[in-house]
């Protein structure tokens, strides 16, 4: 994807993000707890803590909070006993969508996302159905804004980025997924703070609709997959419009 369709997805979702703060906050929340459970609490052990602990911070939840449910999950015995899942499907004129979920139940998920699918023009795929058309991928982007081209791409690439892209006031740097922390760790001690940080799936080609009731269709599927409290992440290879 390039670098502006990118940043076109990253711009929305911190739209919502400031539109919805409780429903993020409670999604990452739940986030948080399980990686905990899994993996204790000092995220200096746990490595998955310390992604989620970096992505809570670049959706602005505060760091009380996130101490907060770190204790607490620390804490708990028993409880929810969370799974993630990766589920596929195709959204309007076979627009790929992968949906990363965190549930206690997986045949309540599986319906929900069903009927979204069906419901706005698309369909669930099996698994590996749509994930050939996407790679794997760090992604770490950076507001532009006062920053030194080449003086960040410097730094992104001697922490061990794979690549560096300037495009509509951002700096999006990808890596190998499991260098993704560790670029990130670096360029947080060299100052930098983060729009999002995140092992992403990156579409290798685009699907543009150009039908205005397909678009609508597409846009709503997002916003109703955004909605449900399962839902972590959403990724599509949709050429979003501008506007």
């Amino acid at each position: 994807m390039s670098g502006h369709s990118k940043w076109s997805t990253i711009k929305r979702k911190k739209e919502k993000t400031d539109q919805q703060r409780a429903k993020v906050f409670t999604k990452i929340g739940r986030e948080l707890a399980v990686v905990v459970k899994n993996g204790g609490p000092d995220p200096n052990v746990n490595s998955k803590l310390k992604d989620v602990i970096a992505k809570a911070k670049a959706a602005n939840v505060p760091n009380d909070n996130i101490d907060r449910i770190i204790k607490k999950a620390a804490g708990e015995t028993g409880g929810n006993n969370y799974e993630d899942i990766v589920y596929e499907g195709y959204g309007p004129c076979g627009v790929a969508v992968i949906v990363e979920a965190l549930t206690d139940n997986r045949n309540r998920t599986a319906g929900d996302l069903r009927h979204y699918f069906d419901k706005f023009g698309g369909n669930m795929g099996q698994p590996g159905s749509v994930t050939f058309m996407f790679n794997r991928q760090g992604v770490i982007t950076i507001d532009a804004e006062g920053l030194d081209e080449d003086t960040v791409m410097e730094a992104a690439l001697e922490a061990g980025a794979e690549d560096f892209n300037a495009e509509d006031g951002v700096y999006e740097i990808t890596t190998a997924p499991n260098d993704m922390g560790a670029v990130r760790d670096a360029l947080e001690s060299a100052g930098y703070s983060f729009l999002s940080a995140e092992v992403a799936y990156v579409p290798t080609t685009t699907t543009a609709l150009t039908n205005p009731d397909d678009i609508t269709k597409m846009e709503k599927l997002i916003d109703i997959l955004e909605e449900n409290d399962d839902v972590q992440d959403i990724w599509h290879n949709w050429e979003m419009p501008e506007e």
